[in-house]
């Protein structure tokens, strides 16, 4: 059992139609048939979506993933058409929105990964391979791989684990003509975000891509980006100076929630059947800091 611990009621608003409450984001759709992302504050860890929110989070992630889009507008569109808060919303919303194209999505998590660590390294050390591609004996928690590779997963609802999948299955689930599109693009996306890390001191060694079709200028279906990009909630950031392959890396990320939950401190079992508890003040206001680090170093910019 896994999920919401207190699944939130969605804000209603005139002239918008509430479709789907995920882990992070609201999704409504418009009158002209767009869609609305709102990035709320919450936080999941071990399948769970926690009560307890981390304070600017939505806005952090909404920002870095613009900033983002920007970066990469010469190797992928994206789906961003403007981030107007629509009329009769909260004022809350400013900030966490996005206004989007309505893509035709791609049921593939397209995951890059250019070191060994997460569900890569459990595969690894039962059969040297990540998602069916084989990998160098001697390779421990933290290594650097040989060069990035694709290890796609398939798309788990609220609550489940995405399972990872070789290209084979990619391939026979939306045909190799997609496959091969999906598979350069995230490699490509992944070294053009690696290289930019690197020249912020940052490790980038996994991420995860959503991608969808749409119409082009020419009529013709192009491949596009969507959802969020390069955020501490969809890819592991390291710092480069600390970097020490054989253990688990400090990361830009909800390691503070993860270490909590686990440690006698929160008293929770995450074996049993039992929502997680409230996050303690300390855990909210250093994961906090951790995102806003992880968008201060990778964009130069000061968090306001």
């Amino acid at each position: 059992m896994s999920g919401f611990v207190e699944k939130p009621e969605p804000v209603q608003v005139p002239g918008l139609t509430h479709l789907h409450t995920g882990k992070v984001r609201e999704l409504y759709r418009n009158e002209a048939g767009d869609l609305v992302m709102v990035a709320s504050d919450r936080i999941s860890a071990y399948d769970w979506v926690l009560p307890t929110e981390i304070p600017d989070k939505g806005r952090v992630l909404t920002a870095l993933s613009l900033w983002w889009f920007d970066q990469l507008g010469d190797l992928v569109p994206n789906h961003v058409i403007s981030t107007e808060v629509p009329a009769g919303a909260p004022a809350d919303w400013e900030g966490r929105t996005t206004i989007c194209r309505s893509l035709r999505m791609v049921p593939v998590e397209c995951v890059a990964r250019g070191y060994l660590t997460g569900s890569g390294l459990l595969e690894y050390d039962d059969s040297r391979t990540v998602c069916g591609i084989g990998l160098p004996e001697g390779l421990v928690d933290g290594s650097e791989l040989p060069g990035p590779i694709f290890t796609p997963a398939t798309k788990a609802a609220v609550g489940d684990h995405d399972e990872n999948v070789s290209y084979e299955t990619v391939a026979h689930t939306v045909g190799t003509e997609t496959a091969t599109l999906l598979r350069q693009t995230t490699l490509d996306v992944y070294r053009r975000a690696r290289d930019v890390a690197h020249g912020r001191g940052l490790i980038l060694a996994d991420t995860k891509f959503e991608f969808g079709f749409a119409p082009g200028a020419d009529g013709v279906d192009e491949l596009v980006i969507g959802d969020e990009v390069l955020t501490p909630d969809s890819s592991r950031f390291w710092p480069a100076a600390e970097w020490e392959p054989g253990h688990a890396q400090p990361s830009f990320d909800k390691q503070f929630v993860r270490d909590w939950l686990t440690s006698p401190a929160s008293g929770w079992d995450r074996k049993s059947e039992t929502p997680p508890p409230a996050l303690p003040g300390e855990v909210v206001d250093a994961t906090r800091a951790k995102y806003i680090e992880a968008y201060e170093r990778l964009t130069g910019l000061s968090w306001k």
